[in-house]
């Protein structure tokens, strides 16, 4: 079983981690053997101080992860500098060792989707992904880490399965990868595939983290929500994942409906169990 690894936040394994929101703040702030989080690029101010809770971690040695959502790193437009100056002074902002973002757009000849969209699997949308992480690349102090986003669709002009895309912009990228197991279960599920197959081909080495998070099916398709509590087949997926490479970190990922805190540290646990890393409850 592999330990950390190149693509560990801050060089070495940091186990087991909660997504930062205001809302459960003082949850993340009360965690005990809570050494990495991340938050969302777009709530930390470019300049001046940071939030105060955040500023707290980040002084207390805990690995602070901007997390990025609005970059629109798969559009077939470059990347408006402005957003990219705004993701390398949240990692300066708050010493980040490293920021992740989506392979995704989320806008097209001026339109605002509002959501993560995923791309056509094809040679055209590997080129336009790949300039606009080396332009972003350019600009930031420290690496980046690409997350594939959960789609509940396949483009009919799909050129290359889900691993060869991945594989090919990582490769022509150096970038790292930000595994969400979530994603790669409601993927398999809505295509009816099995979920291994796709940790098998993947270079796992790569990992600089993972999301763990929540789902719920509704006519026949399973969602990945983020408001639902983590089910046991997405913790026996990060099982079968650490048995093949244990990533440096494990995240639960949580964007709503928080339950409470006791909940929480359940799920925290369960994480824990299934990764063979400490509990940090």
């Amino acid at each position: 079983m592999g330990t950390g690894g190149a693509g560990a936040p801050g060089g070495g394994p940091f186990g087991v981690g909660i997504g930062w929101r205001p809302e459960i703040a003082g949850f993340v702030a009360a965690l005990p053997g809570l050494s990495f989080t991340e938050v969302i690029a777009e709530s930390v101010p470019a300049s001046g101080p940071v939030p105060a809770p955040l500023a707290a971690l980040r002084d207390a040695g805990a690995a602070v992860i901007p997390h990025g959502v609005r970059l629109s790193l798969g559009g077939a437009e470059p990347v408006e500098p402005a957003r990219v100056a705004h993701l390398a002074a949240a990692a300066r902002q708050l010493d980040a060792p490293l920021v992740s973002e989506h392979i995704a757009f989320v806008r097209a000849g001026g339109l605002e989707a509002g959501h993560l969209l995923p791309l056509p699997r094809s040679r055209e949308a590997v080129d336009a992904v790949v300039a606009n992480v080396a332009r972003t690349q350019a600009e930031l102090p420290v690496p980046i880490a690409l997350e594939p986003i959960a789609a509940i669709f396949d483009w009919p002009d799909d050129e290359l399965d889900e691993a060869a895309f991945l594989t090919e912009i990582l490769d022509r990228t150096g970038a790292l990868l930000l595994l969400d197991i979530a994603n790669v279960y409601a993927n398999a599920r809505n295509r009816g595939t099995e979920p291994t197959d796709l940790l098998d081909r993947l270079p796992l080495e790569r990992v600089a983290y993972v999301h763990v998070a929540g789902g719920a099916e509704h006519d026949g398709i399973y969602h990945d929500t983020h408001t639902d509590a983590v089910p046991r087949e997405v913790l026996d997926l990060v099982a079968e994942l650490c048995a093949r490479h244990r990533p440096p970190a494990l995240m639960l990922e949580r964007d709503g409906h928080y339950p409470p805190a006791d909940t929480l540290r359940t799920e925290l646990d369960a994480i824990a169990a299934a990764s063979g890393y400490p509990v940090v409850t």
